[in-house]
């Protein structure tokens, strides 16, 4: 079931969501519509707060073209970082239409829960690295214009709340 995403500002996308202690069918359920909802809109990743849920749940795939390749993540984390840093322009399904450069760590290694309940952990790098790092943001409730200047994250949050009002005209 397609989710209505969370639009900018909303208090809800600056809370630091609780860990997900019970892996339940609801949890894996949530993840499905999660996933369905990611490909609709379409975006790269989701997590659990763009869709009012405030557990550390994200989705993703990185794959633009061929056979897609969903991961989902209960508790993710990042164990460890590259020196070496990348700089992508960043969107986010919360703020629609809004883009920037962030630089982050060219490379992390992530750990966290699969919906089996299992422990993994993988090295993620270009996109996927930027992607898994912007979501785990989202559970720490930081969002990609938290890296700007001032002046550049006032100007698209004017922006964003602006489309915000025409939605809810609708």
């Amino acid at each position: 079931m397609i989710k209505p995403i969370l639009i900018h500002p909303d208090p809800r996308l600056k809370k630091v969501c609780a860990p997900v202690d019970d892996l339940s069918d609801e949890l894996r359920s949530l993840a499905k519509d999660m996933l369905a909802t990611m490909y609709d809109a379409p975006g790269i990743g989701l997590a659990a707060p763009q869709v009012g849920v405030l557990e550390r749940l994200i989705v993703m795939d990185c794959v633009k073209e061929g056979d897609p390749e969903p991961m989902v993540m209960f508790n993710p984390e990042i164990l460890a970082k590259s020196d070496d840093l990348n700089t992508y322009e960043e969107g986010c399904l919360s703020i629609p239409e809004q883009f920037a450069e962030v630089t982050r760590p060219a490379a992390v290694r992530v750990g966290w829960i699969d919906e089996n309940g299992n422990p993994q952990e993988k090295d993620f790098d270009g996109l996927w690295a930027t992607c898994v790092q912007h979501e785990i943001d989202h559970l720490n409730g930081k969002l990609f214009i938290d890296y700007l200047g001032p002046m550049k994250r006032q100007m698209m949050t004017r922006k964003s709340q602006k489309l915000k009002r025409e939605l809810a005209r609708g």
